[in-house]
């Protein structure tokens, strides 16, 4: 939803928008521009700036310039504008990365820069130049088509992932204690799963229930993720506890060594369960996870899938070495011993 935030929808002209602002509203966009003022059927909970010729007014009348950069002349009459008004409102003709950037390193931290995508396939270009990106992309729609085309451009891209092998040293009984079913509202492969594990700086892949046993249908959307206190990663990178995910919530899913993708959580079932206590070694460091005792719990291993009530010391599993440092899930740079 962040990057929805960062988007304004441009409403077609003599047309009616009530029901695109509707269904963009649904799909998590707040944000509208108009040619005119908006019809009194206008949902409230929408937010609409107003196009008047060379400027941009939004809802309380405070207005700001709209300009358009065709050569370098232009891109100084964005500079001043950027810093003499609130926002400003920049159109490129034709090349649009290298001015952008240009425009983004000589803008004031207190000005506001949106920039007009003719097209839905540049929005992420236009958010992630320089890493920051303009702080709004005003983006026209004509109906639904042009919304579909869009979302999927706001996934963002998935963190580079650092796959490696780690060998089991043990495998022990840990009583009883509380596991988290992650029920995702996508079907998984018989080869994807989610992340998990008890240190930030290592996290082992668990595999989908997409492959069930004698005594269980196969759930392909379920992924059995570990104890309460573990860790998940998720698509945009961050950490979370499995206990502190909630529904919505985008977590990356990955076959080892492939290319993760975004799910988003359906559910949760957290019970208590028997849970095994597994020891694992990569690189000198040593790792743990607890997961229920289960023979649909599996982690990934060299040659495939291995139940955890047949893991045994020396095997290898895969799993995914990140900065062990972390502030409420953000990676950050400090010294830090998990045991």
């Amino acid at each position: 939803m962040i990057l929805r935030s960062r988007i304004i929808l441009q409403l077609p002209e003599n047309a009616p928008v009530e029901p695109l602002v509707r269904l963009a509203l649904r799909r998590g966009f707040q944000n509208f521009v108009l040619a005119g003022p908006p019809p009194e059927d206008f949902p409230p909970e929408a937010r609409f700036f107003r196009l008047n010729g060379p400027t941009v007014l939004d809802g309380s009348g405070e207005a700001g310039p709209r300009v358009i950069v065709e050569g370098p002349s232009d891109l100084e009459r964005a500079v001043d504008a950027l810093r003499s008004h609130p926002f400003v409102l920049v159109e490129f003709a034709g090349e649009q990365v290298i001015p952008l950037e240009n425009l983004l390193a000589r803008r004031q931290d207190t000005s506001i820069l949106w920039v007009r995508a003719e097209d839905p396939s540049r929005v992420p270009g236009l958010l992630g130049a320089l890493e920051r990106g303009s702080d709004a992309v005003v983006v026209p729609i004509a109906g639904a088509g042009d919304l579909e085309r869009l979302e999927p451009l706001l996934e963002g891209s998935a963190p580079e992932l650092s796959w490696t092998l780690a060998q089991v040293r043990r495998v022990a009984a840990a009583g009883l204690g509380e596991r988290v079913i992650v029920d995702t509202t996508s079907l998984l492969s018989p080869t994807e799963g989610l992340l998990g594990g008890s240190q930030g700086a290592f996290l082992v892949h668990l595999v989908s229930e997409a492959v069930g046993s004698r005594y269980t249908r196969p759930r392909p959307f379920r992924v059995n993720a570990g104890a309460v206190h573990s860790y998940t990663l998720l698509f945009d990178g961050e950490t979370r506890y499995l206990a502190e995910l909630e529904a919505g919530d985008r977590v990356l899913v990955a076959t080892p060594r492939g290319t993760p993708r975004p799910v988003r959580v359906g559910r949760l079932k957290i019970e208590r369960r028997p849970l095994t206590l597994v020891e694992l070694e990569t690189e000198g460091d040593r790792f743990t996870i607890f997961a229920q005792e289960a023979e649909t719990v599996r982690l990934s291993g060299d040659s495939g899938p291995i139940p955890i009530t047949e893991l045994t010391p020396g095997q290898s599993v895969w799993g995914v070495r990140l900065p062990p440092a972390r502030h409420f899930g953000t990676a950050v740079t400090e010294s830090i011993l998990e045991r």
